[in-house]
């Protein structure tokens, strides 16, 4: 769209917001959020339309350490059962929403192979997890671009499917190291800021974790300085599921698809598609504040505001699945209220 038209579609669209039977700016941050999905879908009627939740799923090799988390990585794929299964918080919150949840094995560290792919379940499995970062980068620059392109792949196939609304989970035991590590290196922020306790972590763990990280960080910034690229980043301490995730974002902006944005995990692998591509930002709604340490410095970074609170920090997407009713709801009120015109009601002039 050319400035111009920009320009008028913003117009038009608060316009027919403020002209709803209401007093201006009554329904509060529903009509910034209804503006907002007007102009990413460049329409005065935009729809949420088969909403979708993809949880990425992938194994980290630090983990085989036991330096940074208390659980043991074969919670992941006992994870990717449950959501297959149906048992997880965020195949509750989907059901109770009426949205659709697609889960990929991006890098898992088992064989899902007696599992059949179907709409609920992909294999995209780039390798049995990433290497130990302690040791090595994560993933080689051939894999960082497998997963990356699959999932562009996955969310090009999804919106051909029909769906305008999307929001990004993962599962990966580890991935909160991997999330701190990418935080610290495009934020600029000391990586004590950006580190949080994960799951289920005790002080003396968490302190080992602190340590652990700061020797990986050194040990891969010196390779390329101040400014590392976000393929750099993704490949010293990403996740299978991060970088797939980081595809999926860019795939989704560039169909002109509503984003919602979860948690630390999903905001890290933000942090990297918008270097490569900053425009994503205009399709994002974020869906909360994590509790998880330092995700509300990531969205002050952004300088994005969430939609939610609720102290969560399970990830798995759940915050996003709870922020898409209110989407939702903002559109509809766009679409089906009345106009004081329309219903002779009068207004103030």
């Amino acid at each position: 769209m050319s400035t111009t038209a920009i320009t008028n579609l913003q117009k038009e669209l608060q316009h027919k917001i403020d002209n709803k039977t209401k007093p201006t700016g009554s329904l509060g941050r529903l009509e910034e959020i209804a503006l907002r999905a007007g102009m990413i879908q460049e329409s005065i009627q935009p729809q949420i339309i088969n909403p979708h939740i993809v949880v990425f799923a992938g194994d980290h090799g630090i983990t085989a350490t036991g330096l940074v988390n208390p659980y043991p990585q074969a919670v992941t794929a006992q994870m990717v059962l449950n959501f297959l299964n149906g048992g997880a918080a965020i195949n509750v919150f989907c059901r109770q929403h009426d949205i659709q949840l697609l889960v990929v094995d991006a890098g898992v560290n088992a064989d899902f192979g007696d599992t059949p792919p179907t709409k609920k379940f992909i294999h995209s499995k780039i390798g049995y997890g990433t290497k130990n970062y302690m040791e090595e980068p994560a993933m080689t620059n051939q894999e960082l671009e497998n997963a990356i392109e699959k999932g562009k792949r996955v969310v090009k196939d999804i919106h051909l499917a029909g769906c305008n609304c999307i929001g990004f989970g993962e599962m990966g035991i580890g991935n909160t190291s991997s999330a701190a590590l990418i935080m610290a290196a495009i934020t600029k922020l000391p990586l004590e800021i950006c580190v949080g306790r994960g799951t289920g972590t005790n002080k003396d763990q968490f302190d080992t974790k602190l340590k652990t990280l700061q020797k990986v960080y050194e040990k891969h910034i010196k390779k390329t300085g101040a400014n590392p690229s976000a393929t750099d980043i993704l490949r010293f301490f990403g996740g299978f599921e991060i970088a797939m995730m980081a595809g999926a974002y860019l795939e989704a902006a560039k169909n002109k698809m509503i984003i919602v944005v979860d948690g630390f995990i999903s905001t890290a692998a933000l942090l990297t598609a918008q270097l490569t591509d900053q425009s994503i930002l205009m399709n994002c709604f974020f869906a909360h504040t994590s509790e998880e340490r330092g995700h509300e410095k990531m969205l002050e970074y952004l300088k994005a505001e969430p939609l939610l609170n609720l102290r969560m920090r399970l990830g798995e997407g759940t915050g996003a699945a709870l922020a898409i009713p209110l989407i939702r709801s903002a559109v509809n009120f766009l679409n089906e209220m009345a106009s004081f015109e329309s219903a002779g009601v009068s207004n103030k002039e």
